[in-house]
C-alpha cells in the first residue's frame, strides 16, 4: 500500500518545541507552511482515550521526569532568547487537552484554522494564558472571527470528540511519538532541530522553490553590488 503523500505537521499547543517550530514555520518557511497539513497531537483525557481504545488505537505518552522537566526549561528560554521571541511561562492547573485541541477543528471548519493556531500560540507562550480554560479558549476564537460559543464547548459536542479520536488513531499510524512531528510519504522527521531538513526535503519534491529577486544594476562608481537580498522563504 502506497503511502499517503499529503505532507503533515503534527504541532500541540501544549508543547513550547512546537511553539518554537511553528514560528520558525511561518516566519522563515511560508512557503511550506502553507503546503503542508496542519494536524492537533494532544493527549486524551479519560474520556477520549476509551474511546481510543475501543476503537483499537492506542496513545504515545511517556511522563517527563524532574531532571528532563528542569532541562526543557532552561532549553526553550534559551531557544526563545536566541529568536528573540518573548516568553512566558504558563501555569496549567487542571489541563484538558482537547478543550484547545478541538477547538482548533470548529476554527478550521469555519476557515480559520491558521489565524486560531497563531492566536492561541500566542496567548499560550507569550502572555502565560490558561488555554484549557474554555472562556480563554472562546476569547481566542472571537478575536480570529470563529465561533467562540463553539469553539469554547468543541469538548463537549459528540461529533468532534470522535473527530478528535480519529485524529488520535492517525497520530498512532503515522508513527508519531512526540511533537513537533512532520510526515511525508515514508519519510518521517521529528523535533525542532529537524525543521530545516523536512524543509528542504518537501521543498525539492513537492513545493516550488522561493523566486530569488530579479539581479539589480550596480550604481554608477560603486563597484558590483551583491542581489543576494533574501527570498521568500527566508533563510531557507
Amino acid at each position: 500500500m502506497a503511502a499517503d503523500k499529503t505532507p503533515r505537521f503534527y504541532f500541540s499547543l501544549r508543547s513550547p518545541y512546537s511553539w518554537l517550530a511553528y514560528r520558525e514555520l511561518v516566519d522563515t518557511h511560508p512557503d511550506v507552511a502553507a503546503a503542508v497539513e496542519w494536524r492537533p497531537f494532544f493527549e486524551p483525557d479519560a474520556v477520549s482515550e476509551r474511546m481510543l481504545t475501543e476503537a483499537g488505537g492506542s496513545f504515545p505518552y511517556t511522563p517527563m521526569s524532574r531532571a528532563k522537566h528542569l532541562y526543557v526549561l532552561q532549553d526553550v528560554g534559551r531557544l526563545a532568547k536566541a529568536r528573540g521571541l518573548r516568553l512566558t511561562w504558563p501555569v496549567d492547573k487542571a489541563p484538558v487537552w482537547e478543550v484547545p485541541h478541538l477547538a482548533y477543528l470548529v476554527a478550521l471548519r469555519e476557515g480559520h484554522g491558521s489565524a486560531y493556531v497563531a492566536a492561541a500560540y500566542r496567548a499560550r507562550w507569550e502572555e502565560g494564558r490558561d488555554i484549557c480554560e474554555p472562556a480563554v479558549v472562546a476569547a481566542i476564537a472571537t478575536a480570529v472571527g470563529v465561533d467562540g460559543d463553539a469553539a469554547a464547548g468543541a469538548a463537549e459536542d459528540p461529533e468532534l470528540r470522535r473527530e478528535g479520536v480519529r485524529l488520535l488513531r492517525d497520530i498512532d499510524a503515522d508513527g508519531v511519538f512526540g511533537v513537533p512531528f512532520f510526515v511525508h510519504g515514508y519519510s518521517r522527521f521529528w523535533g525542532l532541530d529537524r525543521l530545516p531538513d523536512f524543509v528542504g526535503h518537501l521543498r525539492a519534491r513537492t513545493v516550488p522553490a522561493p523566486r530569488l529577486p530579479e539581479p539589480v544594476a550596480a550604481a554608477v562608481g560603486l563597484g558590483p553590488r551583491s542581489t543576494d537580498d533574501g527570498h521568500a522563504g527566508g533563510c531557507g
